[in-house]
């Protein structure tokens, strides 16, 4: 059996891809802090385990990884948007807490993957970032955000380039308005905003995670087909 830990599982983007690795039949750790809605998941599913843990928490992350055992698949999920606002209006506690979580957590899960992945037997296995089209388009208003996801496709290059001579594979999908809670705010701010049901972020996933070892998704781009991504300004 298949073998993914997927952090921010407990809503959004990453608890629609673990329903989507349970439903194919992959045995799914899941990261989050709010440990009830993952053992909510978990109730309905025997091959989901449960990983409550903050991203930001490298002592809690590793003993998750520990508990969890054998990996094949990282989805390295978990982020924040942090404050829609123009860089003089940012408190500067706002944005090391949007640091810390989305360049420090995908750090210290990438980190704690590739060391098991390098040395499990069999070795290798496949790291897939969270990037967003914000890794090459940003919104207005999110220099946070922006910054960080940049960061995220540095380090999507780096670790396919590092994980080269052990087995292990790296990608990164951009995924553009796929409907959750977060994108529930936006379209209140932005009415008529383009979405797409999350069920195909998830499936994206899914596919990348599916490639064989001797292939790779380097990177994906998925959005909602009429959203002003191409050429928006």
């Amino acid at each position: 059996m298949k073998s993914i830990i997927i952090t921010g599982a407990s809503s959004g983007i990453g608890h629609a891809t673990a329903e989507m690795f349970l439903d194919a039949g992959w045995r799914v750790g899941l990261v989050a802090r709010r440990a009830d809605r993952l053992e909510a998941l978990a109730d309905q599913y025997d091959t989901a385990v449960p990983l409550p843990a903050d991203v930001t928490d490298a002592a809690g992350m590793q003993a998750a990884f520990e508990a969890f055992g054998h990996l094949d698949v990282l989805f390295n999920n978990a982020g924040l948007f942090g404050p829609a606002a123009t860089i003089d209006e940012i408190d500067l506690d706002a944005w090391a807490q949007v640091m810390q979580v989305n360049i420090g957590g995908m750090f210290i899960a990438a980190r704690l993957a590739f060391t098991r992945m390098r040395g499990q037997e069999p070795q290798g296995g496949r790291i897939i970032n969270n990037g967003s089209l914000s890794a090459y388009v940003p919104r207005p208003n999110s220099i946070c955000y922006t910054t960080t996801k940049h960061a995220v496709t540095g380090l999507t290059k780096t670790l396919s380039l590092d994980g080269r001579p052990f087995g292990i594979a790296c990608g990164q999908i951009d995924i553009g308005n796929a409907e959750t809670e977060l994108l529930a705010q936006l379209k209140k701010s932005q009415p008529g905003t383009d979405t797409m049901h999350v069920e195909n972020a998830a499936r994206s996933v899914l596919h990348m995670a599916q490639m064989p070892p001797e292939a790779n998704v380097q990177f994906m781009t998925v959005m909602a087909t009429n959203m002003p991504y191409i050429g928006r300004g």
